[in-house]
């Protein structure tokens, strides 16, 4: 059997365990932390989130996101991974319900990422030209195997406790000897530059509604101004200042949709002193003003 007719085999075994859970359109977050199932069959309008670092795995359809300042598509047994923390705006090709888009994804673990790579012991060669924290590749069948393993044990409730930690440790190792793993080191490798970034991504992510100085963050992650922030925006496509904006925008969305915070509550949390400013920034990245994204918001999942 040639490796490619074994990965059309496992995707198609895949494809057919994901249908199973599920029968309908749906997000499904598993009991296996972190980890989930995708089904769609409408193209909608494109989904804005603020994700953290994920790998995901197109089983059916085509995929685009917009991400890190470029545009990327992915389609059927190719794979994704989002290396920092960034806002994504995606959307689907074409799924309907006799051909739905089926995805599966898992949020990474950056603490395992990089003790697996102090265990590897290994000289990894860094690729000084690497400008982004974005990777798309064919998917090994190692992978392919590893998650019909981790659906399979979503059968057995009672061992996911024990059996998912060591699976997924597993997984992270396959993702690290991947066509994804020069990015993966790179960015999860102390001593890096790409790491010090990630270190300051970090920092951002903790403080977002502070006030935030560029020369003390480089300083705290011992880079020069200069190159901090050329590289900053290399691997996330923002400089620190638009990124922390970002964040803080996607944060205030998050406050007033699922913690029904009024308006000007969820600006002043986020760090915004002034509200014209915030509604003026809030619709420039999510195309209407708060209350009225709310209010569509709403309406859409309440099916009004």
């Amino acid at each position: 059997m040639s490796d490619q007719t074994r990965k059309d085999s496992l995707n198609a075994e895949l494809r057919h365990k994901i249908l199973h859970h599920l029968p309908a359109p749906r997000l499904f977050q598993t009991p296996v932390e972190n980890f989930y199932l995708v089904r769609r069959e409408e193209a909608g309008i494109p989904e804005q989130c603020f994700e953290k670092p994920l790998f995901g795995f197109v089983v059916q359809g085509t995929k685009c996101s917009f991400m890190g300042g470029k545009e990327y598509s992915y389609t059927e047994q190719q794979s994704i991974v989002a290396g920092i923390d960034m806002p994504i705006s995606s959307y689907v090709l074409h799924p309907s319900h006799e051909k739905p888009f089926l995805f599966v994804y898992l949020y990474l673990d950056r603490r395992l990422l990089s003790s697996l790579v102090m265990d590897m012991h290994q000289s990894w060669k860094q690729n000084v030209t690497e400008t982004s924290s974005i990777s798309i590749a064919e998917t090994d069948a190692d992978i392919l195997e590893m998650l019909i393993r981790l659906v399979d044990l979503l059968e057995k409730p009672a061992q996911i406790a024990v059996r998912a930690p060591m699976m997924l440790r597993e997984l992270h190792y396959l993702l690290l000897i991947s066509p994804h793993g020069p990015l993966l080191r790179q960015l999860n490798t102390p001593g890096t530059q790409s790491n010090q970034i990630v270190q300051a991504v970090a920092w951002i992510r903790e403080n977002y509604a502070a006030p935030m100085r560029i020369e003390a963050l480089a300083r705290h992650v011992n880079m020069s101004t200069a190159n901090f922030h050329r590289h900053f925006k290399q691997l996330t496509g923002f400089s620190p200042l638009q990124y922390q904006k970002q964040l803080r925008l996607h944060e205030a969305q998050r406050l007033m949709l699922l913690e029904h915070e009024k308006v000007s509550e969820a600006a002043l949390r986020v760090g915004y002193e002034s509200m014209t400013q915030f509604n003026r920034e809030y619709k420039r990245v999510f195309g209407e003003p708060p209350l009225r994204d709310m209010n569509r918001r709403r309406a859409a999942v309440s099916g009004l």
